[in-house]
């Protein structure tokens, strides 16, 4: 009798354990908001390339040191005068375009990216690539790419997983949530399928693009 009470406990204190286990804190999605952000960000960010990299160069050194990195950003919102954690509650787009834009991988990113875009249009217009619904380029007609147009678009997808993943820590940070690999996990997946919406949405006519259900479609 007493073994089967001790058997009894033991299976009950496993069931215990393993419910705590699946145990999961949901964490909250602003889509509309971070569809909002990533729009910002490529405007301000995003730049077409025709201009020479290092036309802004010669205004750097007048700028003061700074302890943090100083975001492009600040100049264009002009209204925002308040720090991100400040107003998230208010606008949570410019809350978190003004939080990724303060991360020095995201600004590296985007200047990556500018510099690949005109390659990467041109491919676009001529079918050789297309969007997945991941945000990410993928290769259509190998036939039309060289190795090097392989390696641009592997460096590009790269890049934007950069900005995808900053949006998933930017999301954290928003909702006040511990950085940790099941919390990014939860939001990792939205905030790529967010990145696809937006990208999908500015993607030219005749641009060859992958809709959530998989389906590639010809915008």
């Amino acid at each position: 009798m007493k073994k089967g009470f001790l058997k009894w406990l033991l299976a009950m204190a496993c069931f215990l354990l393993a419910a705590c286990a699946v145990i999961t804190v949901n964490v909250y999605f602003p889509e509309k908001a971070a569809k909002e952000a990533y729009k910002s960000l490529d405007e301000m960010l995003l730049k077409s390339g025709d201009s020479p990299a290092g036309e802004k160069a010669p205004a750097a050194p007048s700028r003061e040191p700074q302890a943090k990195p100083q975001s492009r950003l600040f100049h264009e919102f002009t209204n925002f005068s308040l720090i991100p954690e400040a107003c998230a509650a208010d606008n949570e787009a410019d809350a978190l375009a003004i939080e990724l834009s303060s991360m020095p991988e995201v600004l590296k990113a985007y200047d990556d990216m500018s510099r690949r875009l005109p390659r990467l249009n041109t491919l676009f217009a001529s079918s050789a690539v297309g969007l997945s619904n991941q945000g990410l380029i993928s290769v259509r007609d190998k036939a039309k790419v060289t190795p090097q147009d392989e390696s641009l678009v592997a460096a590009e997808n790269q890049s934007r997983k950069t900005v995808i993943m900053s949006m998933a820590k930017a999301i954290l940070k928003l909702n006040k949530q511990k950085e940790s690999k099941a919390a990014l996990d939860q939001v990792l997946g939205k905030a790529a399928s967010t990145y696809a919406d937006t990208k999908r949405e500015a993607a030219q006519s005749g641009w060859w693009v992958q809709l959530q259900n998989g389906r590639w479609v010809q915008k």
